[in-house]
């Protein structure tokens, strides 16, 4: 499983932040889980001190991410998602409630896709379900995960409703579609906005630190500063030439 071997990448990123105490467990261990046809990247993170946690767009394929939450001992407390397309949160309200947890995210201006959830499914391949989060986020809220607190940063553009959650002591952050290694979301879906995107990349995501990785909502992980030098949407190269049209 993909995600179980990315676990010890993930819980190396969150220990150099544990160099005054090397022997102490990083506060954030995390494996990435693709799901559907789409191949979108559910995070399952925990804290290690408690050993709870939660998925992170759970879009599907949820006995493979169960399997992964009891392979690791983890409690699931929550899931959380970042926007409300249907391979990020299709099956989101099935998970939901097999666990008995609650949903927190994404920002409420994804309401409307999260409402067709069920008309979208077929053309995905995915049975998608509607729900009700216990609560949307918003621009400077937190979410909790055992001891863990990550901020919530509302980046809008891919979808107007786009959240990303950021643990900053491990100096990583979770991003959906925002952000990819060498790209940025598509804006071309209802209610996109690329100047919305690229204000939220280099506004909200940019100044936390190049040394910032992310976990993108497909495929490879990377870190800002990887980014701002090579990305052929948002490098600062890029932009500077954009601006200067």
């Amino acid at each position: 499983m993909r995600g179980l071997a990315c676990t010890q990448k993930l819980a190396h990123i969150a220990s150099m932040t544990q160099a005054d105490s090397p022997s102490a467990l990083p506060p954030l261990r995390a494996a990435i889980i693709p799901v559907t046809p789409l191949q979108q990247n559910c995070t399952l993170f925990w804290c290690t001190q408690t050993n709870k946690g939660c998925f992170v767009d759970p879009g599907a394929d949820l006995d493979r991410l169960k399997a992964a939450a009891e392979h690791h001992g983890i409690e699931i407390e929550k899931i959380l998602i970042t926007h409300g397309h249907i391979d990020h949160c299709g099956q989101a309200g099935i998970l939901a409630a097999q666990l008995g947890v609650p949903i927190e995210g994404p920002h409420e201006d994804d309401r409307f896709w999260i409402d067709k959830l069920g008309e979208e499914g077929p053309k995905y391949g995915i049975d998608g379900r509607s729900f009700e989060p216990d609560r949307w986020l918003s621009e400077g809220d937190a979410v909790q995960v055992g001891k863990l607190t990550l901020d919530v940063i509302h980046c809008p553009g891919h979808t107007p409703g786009h959240v990303v959650f950021y643990h900053a002591p491990s100096r990583l952050a979770i991003v959906g579609d925002v952000l990819f290694q060498g790209s940025i979301g598509r804006t071309d879906f209802p209610r996109g906005n690329h100047q919305d995107l690229i204000d939220a990349i280099t506004g909200k995501l940019w100044p936390l630190g190049d040394d910032v990785a992310f976990v993108p909502g497909h495929g490879a992980m990377s870190n800002f500063g990887q980014e701002r030098a090579n990305n052929a949407f948002v490098a600062d190269r890029v932009l500077a030439m954009n601006s200067n049209k």
